[in-house]
């Protein structure tokens, strides 16, 4: 079989692997800011770990290698440099792979050990809460997406000069900011979905949280 299909094959199949574990990162993130019960928040978090662990980074490693040799062989080398589309897709990709082993990866792995010691104690800790509430990681989860958009597009419209690159990263940059500031006021987090609940719900929440807390 022609090798160079065999390549785009696995570039497809990295790129699947990728964009499901990134939606899977987001939509367990967003649970996680969402609840306040202890298994639930730590089977979030789990959830997290697996999508990025057992979809992203198996796809970024596929994208990787069949990307470098797609690039040895059919691009010149070093050539693609010169070529605004090919080293667009190179660079945002690099940037998502250091911000996926810096931000994301240290943020799970802190709510992980925080969830365990909250559970350990019984109750929902000052510094989990905190961690969880944090502005940063959201906004690079909802990054994720919108940039490998771009990517996409790069490779598929294949555009001649670093215009598109410069107006696709911004329109993703624009997207992520909004739905880091809608998003959590349409779907509040923790503490603030309670301060907004009916009061019924409120006092239910309120009794539940006493009843679990005496012996």
């Amino acid at each position: 079989m022609d090798e160079f299909l065999l390549l785009r094959f696995a570039h497809l199949i990295g790129l699947t692997l990728i964009g499901a574990g990134l939606i899977g990162v987001f939509i367990a993130d967003m649970r996680s800011r969402q609840v306040d019960d202890l298994q639930l928040f730590g089977q979030a978090v789990a959830f997290i770990a697996l999508f990025y662990d057992g979809l992203v980074v198996p796809g970024a490693i596929v994208l990787l290698i069949s990307g470098t040799w797609l690039i040895v062989q059919y691009h010149g080398g070093w050539d693609f440099l010169q070529t605004p589309w090919l080293a667009g897709m190179v660079l945002l990709f690099a940037i998502e792979a250091i911000e996926g082993n810096t931000v994301t990866r240290l943020y799970f792995t802190r709510l992980r050990r925080l969830s365990r010691e909250a559970i350990a104690e019984g109750r929902m800790t000052p510094a989990l809460r905190r961690a969880r509430a944090e502005q940063l990681a959201s906004f690079t989860h909802f990054l994720d997406i919108p940039m490998l958009l771009v990517i996409i597009s790069l490779g598929a419209l294949r555009p001649d000069s670093w215009l598109h690159f410069a107006i696709g990263c911004a329109i993703a940059l624009a997207v992520a900011t909004v739905l880091n500031v809608v998003v959590p006021r349409l779907y509040p987090w923790g503490e603030r979905a309670e301060a907004l609940a009916e009061p019924g719900e409120a006092a239910y929440v309120e009794d539940k949280q006493q009843r679990e807390e005496t012996p």
